[in-house]
């Protein structure tokens, strides 16, 4: 049974307003988890939740900016304070703007550290703390195909990803005392919105083509999640990487 150990977990997922934390969010409540949404379109992940609640799920959404460490810590504490833990911490939240380093694109540089990094680390710091006294939960961090190869015009994005691996693992040590369990999932080509944020028309054209060819829908990244979580307490899923099957690199 799927929900075996997901049923009663207080699940916060960031970036949850679309995409991989939209169906994450979705799956998870189907399997009886209580789940807080983050980001920071607060009417998308409101009716999100509206949704949830209607088909019998319990969900509380919290308008946050990932780059904000203050916001973040409000938002796990206020799932703490509504629903006395947190069992599991998903940090999706990222954007990949592409573009050659030639172009000097700096605030897009900036912007990918700030979400795609700083936005992890302050989701830890939020949880750490709280989960470090429970003497259990879970970290999920979202990392990326480019978080284990390079690819033309995607090396500050490839940077961000790499770090996100690097950061999980040294997690995962530390947090060894404290029967803290420990994720990073790195998907493939999955249909979301995370292509809209390139700027540069001819790489965001050529992107979506090769994408929306081979791309598999954001239900398969929001299962990988549930595996992870429901696995027992003593079985700790470290790394998951997966592409679609027709994906070549």
């Amino acid at each position: 049974m799927l929900s075996r150990n997901i049923r009663g977990k207080v699940v916060v997922i960031t970036g949850a307003s679309s995409g991989l934390g939209e169906a994450t969010a979705r799956l998870l409540s189907a399997e009886g988890a209580t789940v807080v949404l983050a980001a920071r379109r607060q009417e998308r992940i409101a009716a999100l939740a509206e949704s949830l609640s209607q088909e019998g799920g319990t969900a509380l959404a919290i308008e946050t900016d990932v780059t904000d460490l203050a916001q973040v810590r409000n938002l796990v504490d206020k799932a703490v304070e509504s629903f006395g833990k947190i069992d599991v911490l998903l940090n999706n939240a990222g954007l990949m703007p592409l573009a050659p380093l030639a172009q000097l694109k700096t605030d897009e540089w900036d912007q990918m550290i700030d979400v795609n990094l700083k936005g992890v680390l302050n989701g830890i710091a939020a949880a750490l703390p709280h989960m470090q006294r429970q003497k259990s939960g879970h970290i999920i961090n979202v990392s990326s195909v480019y978080g284990h190869k390079l690819g033309p015009d995607a090396t500050v994005y490839c940077a961000t990803k790499f770090a996100v691996r690097a950061l999980s693992e040294g997690l995962r040590q530390e947090v060894k005392p404290y029967n803290i369990r420990t994720t990073v999932i790195s998907p493939g080509a999955v249909a979301t919105e995370l292509l809209d944020h390139i700027s540069d028309e001819r790489i965001k054209v050529a992107t979506q083509d090769f994408v929306s060819q081979i791309a598999v829908p954001a239900e398969t990244f929001a299962r990988m999640v549930a595996f992870a979580i429901n696995e027992p307490d003593d079985v700790d899923v470290n790394e998951i990487l997966f592409r679609p099957t027709a994906q070549p690199i």
